[in-house]
């Protein structure tokens, strides 16, 4: 991406007491380059510096959402060219999303639309997340040979019971009252109701504009299924998941058996290993950290190359997974995602 679209690719302005970030890429759903993770970080700088900045207010162009994810095809070129830009763009990423959770001042996301993978990076880490009715809220790795980063797997391993393993397994879009519940959202508004949202932040106190325009969400799925997502996804391997779900009876069980067998059955291990990991280390952090060794190493397996062009480039929605099966996915195939990623950490912890 040139400088010039670089800079049309974020745009940022002041306006009262409220400065705004807007992700401007909307043919491409606003997906995540390097240039624009690193205009965005600029921005926060330039913000928290500025006395006359009271909240920070993260917005999308375009009518299909906030940001659909990091640009998957582009990672998929350099790991076809044996590069490692995708190295250089997760490590300014991965800073971000740290830097958007530890801002010194509110920090508000509207996710409205599609919020996915990066998009939720850049959203579900700040202090005030709004969704609308519009909202489809996923990280969907494990459907394209990768496995959830962005702070994904500490969002997701704080979720309540097991609702946060059902997603990312799976990688399930939830709606607005879901995203709620999973705790990656904070507050509802309705669409119509955005303009005034946004533009009010720029005059009033926070608290006191989202609670003008708050409401109720509309009911979601996810807490009438409770039963069977803590029962059968508490199991330690995704071989006893998928045999629990199909084992339980409710249709919906069944469905996400169905639906978690169609995804890379190495990015399925590695996935629930991190997340169980995540849970044990608690801050935000470290669990970066281990997302950035994570993604390093699965960069270089055939699966994210294959996932992306089923899913993205040639859409037959076909992948030919390498190990085909869970089976076939060893203990020591898992433990080599974890380790030290070449060069070094993030620098973090």
């Amino acid at each position: 991406m040139a400088a010039e679209d670089t800079e049309s690719a974020v745009l940022t302005r002041v306006a009262g007491r409220a400065g705004y970030i807007t992700l401007n890429r909307p043919a491409a759903l606003n997906a995540l380059t390097r240039p624009m993770v690193r205009a965005v970080a600029e921005a926060l700088d330039r913000f928290e510096a500025d006395p006359a900045v009271a909240v920070v207010v993260l917005t999308g162009a375009g009518e299909r959402g906030l940001c659909a994810g990091g640009d998957i095809r582009a990672i998929r070129e350099d790991a076809l060219a044996g590069g490692r830009e995708s190295f250089a763009f997760w490590r300014d990423e991965y800073r971000l999303n740290a830097r958007i959770a530890r801002f010194g001042k509110p920090y508000a996301a509207v996710m409205d639309g599609i919020v996915m993978g990066g998009g939720v990076g850049v959203s579900a880490h700040g202090s005030v997340r709004i969704v609308t009715e519009r909202s489809r809220v996923a990280m969907p790795e494990t459907g394209i040979g990768f496995v959830p980063d962005v702070g994904g797997t500490y969002l997701l391993a704080r979720a309540p019971g097991e609702l946060g393993t059902h997603l990312a397994l799976t990688g399930l879009a939830v709606g607005a009252a879901d995203a709620l519940l999973c705790g990656l959202a904070d507050h509802f508004v309705p669409s119509a109701a955005l303009p005034g949202l946004v533009a009010g932040l720029a005059g009033g106190e926070v608290a006191e504009v989202v609670g003008r325009y708050a409401a109720t969400a509309p009911a979601g799925e996810l807490a009438g299924h409770r039963e069977w997502i803590d029962s059968c996804y508490a199991a330690d391997t995704v071989e006893e998941i998928t045999g629990r779900l199909l084992a339980h009876g409710d249709p919906a069980a069944k469905e996400a058996a169905e639906t978690v067998l169609t995804r890379s059955p190495t990015s399925l291990k590695v996935t629930l290993a991190a997340l169980r990991r995540a849970r044990a280390l608690g801050a935000l952090e470290p669990v970066l950290e281990q997302e950035y060794r994570v993604s390093c190493a699965v960069f270089t397996r055939p699966d994210l190359v294959e996932g992306v062009r089923a899913q993205v480039v040639d859409k037959d929605r076909a992948p030919r997974w390498s190990p085909g099966s869970l089976a076939e996915v060893t203990a020591a195939d898992v433990e080599r995602c974890f380790a030290a990623a070449p060069g070094g950490g993030l620098g973090l912890v």
